[in-house]
């Protein structure tokens, strides 16, 4: 196995020495910027620059990953028929998990959301991203390379791209309805990936509400030793 080369960081990139005013302001800026991030159902069908979505998805793939594997592969879908069948597929399971497959405790924790199993916004989003987590990949030879912490890496990754989403001007939604098996054939991906999360990704539609709700405070969240 060949050494892995090690280069200066500062080759790579120069990291900005930022004096402490200036990274407490730059840490409430982020912050401020973030606790505007919203989750929204309602998508408007103005277009979106690919170009956009494609430097959403370079920042995803900046995540850090066990054994710098990159367990992840993203699909991002703006073909109306494809959504389409996406949305068939997806309302079909709903279907079934509001039908009686989910437990009631969670159907309640639901409820004063309003969500149902329609879910009209996986057509009128103009982006899909479908995320796979891959439990190895196939070298050029056929053999199976394992790939180690893909929970954690590619939910890493997904945050990142929900953050540059965000950052950009876009809203999203997280989707994920279970089983999501469909995507696999849908999408043509190979078995050993596994559906990991849906995303919506696209403008909010200009009469789009969100629920009235509260994160929770530092002191609830965080405890400092």
């Amino acid at each position: 196995m060949a050494e892995t080369k090690f280069i200066p960081l500062a080759q790579f990139r120069q990291y900005p020495v930022y004096a402490e005013v200036e990274m407490q302001q730059r840490a409430a800026a982020f912050y401020a910027q973030m606790r505007q991030r919203r989750s929204v159902r309602h998508f408007s069908q103005r277009s979106v620059p690919r170009d956009v979505i494609e430097h959403c998805i370079l920042a995803a793939g900046t995540a850090p990953s066990g054994a710098n594997k990159q367990p992840w592969h993203f699909v991002a879908v703006s073909n109306p028929e494809v959504k389409r069948r996406i949305r068939e597929a997806a309302e079909a399971e709903e279907r079934a998990f509001y039908g009686g497959r989910a437990p009631e405790e969670w159907l309640n924790a639901l409820q004063p959301f309003q969500t149902t199993w329609q879910k009209p916004f996986l057509e009128h989003a103009p982006y899909l991203i479908a995320i796979f987590a891959q439990s190895f990949n196939l070298s050029e030879e056929g053999e199976k390379i394992r790939h180690y912490y893909v929970q954690e890496s590619v939910g890493i990754a997904t945050g990142i791209l929900i953050t540059a989403v965000h950052q950009a001007g876009l809203a999203c939604l997280t989707h994920t309805p279970s089983p999501m098996n469909f995507l696999n054939e849908i999408l043509v991906r190979p078995k050993w990936e596994r559906p990991y999360l849906l995303l919506v990704v696209g403008y909010p539609a200009e009469d789009t509400q969100v629920p009235d709700i509260d994160k929770k405070s530092l002191a609830e969240m965080a405890t400092f030793v």
